[in-house]
């Protein structure tokens, strides 16, 4: 009773005893009112972030690559690992404030030396082996005990180990989210990529179509006397020029597919499309939100605000390492020559005591290491500052570039329109003698470059709505999830 007693008052005074090391305060960061670039309200709290992938992508299949992503991917299931890891790790930490209990017995026979019998005078037994004129008797010795150590926390260092160890493991869930986050983004970027890469394959295709029917048209034009061999060999090289885009487009498609496939976890194989590049439905409307919202939204903000506080909990650690560490040690059990007199109540054992270390030299190891503690809490304020910083940024460059997208979108709208004008007036004017084939060659290349201008504006507008998605934190909730698998937050 007295050393349950004891032991409950060590507890007791270890758990009100004092923390070295500075208490966490989230930094003050200068942050603006508003986006320089958002439309409407600057007081709009209303964010695109607050979409689920879900609901931006409409798209079914790329809604499927998602799923399969979030299931198979090879990176976020290292993310996930490595929140287990954090996991346990913040058990095992934690187990360090608590006393640790380990049972042993151990059997032995000892054989003593016949100096001892000797110095003793113990009498001769003929049953015995012998050393000279003494008896070298071998005894056993039967031993059951319960050993117990416990490190006294009496400057916080465990309590601020564990800190740091739950801090590790909510910036891993937060890293867990910036991949989930990451490979949607990626995900989605990648597909508009390739749609736009599709629209680009079957204009090159029409294109050659186009040219081979005019290749035809000129031959028999020149068999006519109405054209010139220059005006067929003009014809030729388009069509050369023509067939050598296809190969090139083919091969990009190829390496698209293949990256598609790897980010959703499978390997390389082809990808089935959905609506086309121009069917895409866009929000009426991007609303950015307030700029403090991206500091409890944007997963890698609040990775590194986790970060810092488990290096600050670090300088209490080090801290610690200045003054007396005190720890408990004792067994309890029972000894005895004879198995059978083990558990009587006369072969019972135990031992308990405290052990101080009090550090006198160490050549400064104990400086140096707080040391290296503070200016690791320096590089992650710093690290949290700039991360912040960067958000900023990001979200600036995605609002200009969606807005500014958006205009160069309906002058290339407009741009394709005029060059399929020109190009029907090029051939029109050729088939009546009044211009060149090559008037004719300068419009079909302008529309070709007029259309693949429209398609990768159509592509670029996407992808801003899915850089602007991304750099405002993608909608996730604002405390991370305690569940080991993305597919708990994913629609069923």
């Amino acid at each position: 009773m007295m050393f349950r007693f004891f032991l409950i008052s060590l507890c007791m005074f270890t758990m009100s005893g004092c923390v070295l090391g500075p208490e966490y305060e989230r930094p003050v960061v200068a942050e603006p009112g508003s986006f320089r670039m958002q439309q409407g309200s600057t007081l709009e709290e209303a964010s695109l972030a607050e979409l689920g992938w879900w609901e931006l992508f409409e798209d079914e299949n790329l809604q499927s690559l998602i799923r399969e992503a979030l299931v198979d991917n090879k990176d976020l299931k290292l993310a996930v690992a490595r929140v287990r890891e954090a996991r346990a790790q913040l058990i095992a930490t934690g187990a360090d404030q608590f006393p640790q209990i380990d049972g042993k017995t151990s059997v032995q026979r000892n054989q003593p030396s016949s100096a001892v019998l000797r110095q003793f005078g113990l009498p001769r037994d003929p049953t015995q082996p012998t050393a000279g004129n003494l008896t070298i008797p071998a005894t056993n010795q039967f031993m059951a005990t319960a050993e117990l150590s416990f490190e006294i926390d009496l400057w916080g260092k465990l309590r601020r180990a564990t800190e740091a160890a739950q801090a590790d493991v909510l910036a891993r869930e937060w890293a867990r989210r910036t991949v989930v986050l990451t490979l949607v983004s990626d995900l989605a970027r990648a597909y508009f990529e390739l749609q736009e890469l599709d629209v680009q394959l079957e204009l090159a295709q029409r294109t050659l179509k186009t040219r081979q029917k005019a290749l035809e048209i000129t031959r028999l034009r020149t068999f006519m006397g109405q054209s010139s061999t220059l005006d067929v060999r003009r014809a030729e090289q388009a069509v050369i020029r023509a067939q050598a885009v296809l190969p090139d487009l083919e091969r990009q498609i190829g390496h698209k597919e293949n990256q598609l496939s790897i980010l959703a976890g499978r390997n390389p194989t082809t990808i089935v499309r959905g609506a086309s590049l121009r069917d895409h439905p866009l929000p009426p409307d991007v609303p950015a939100g307030l700029p403090s919202a991206l500091l409890e939204r944007r997963p890698d903000i609040v990775e590194a605000e986790q970060q810092l506080v488990a290096a600050n909990a670090k300088i209490g650690v080090a801290k610690a390492a200045f003054f007396p560490q005190m720890s408990l040690t004792g067994n309890f059990g029972a000894q005895s020559v004879q198995f059978a007199d083990l558990f009587v109540g006369t072969s019972r054992i135990w031992s308990l005591g405290p052990a101080l270390t009090v550090p006198i030299f160490n050549a400064g190891r104990h400086r140096a290491n707080l040391e290296i503690r503070r200016a690791q809490q320096e590089q992650a304020l710093l690290s949290y500052e700039r991360t912040i910083q960067q958000a900023f940024r990001e979200v600036e460059d995605a609002l200009i570039a969606h807005q500014k997208i958006r205009e160069v979108l309906t002058d290339q709208e407009r741009l394709d329109d005029l060059a399929r004008e020109a190009l029907e007036l090029a051939q029109l004017e050729y088939l009546n003698g009044k211009a060149s084939y090559l008037a004719v060659l300068v419009a079909q290349r302008e529309v070709f470059q007029a259309k693949t201008s429209l398609a990768q504006t159509q592509r670029n507008q996407l992808l801003a709505v899915v850089h602007l998605y991304k750099s405002l934190g993608g909608g996730w909730n604002q405390q991370p999830a305690s569940q080991d698998l993305a597919m708990r937050e994913v629609p069923r």
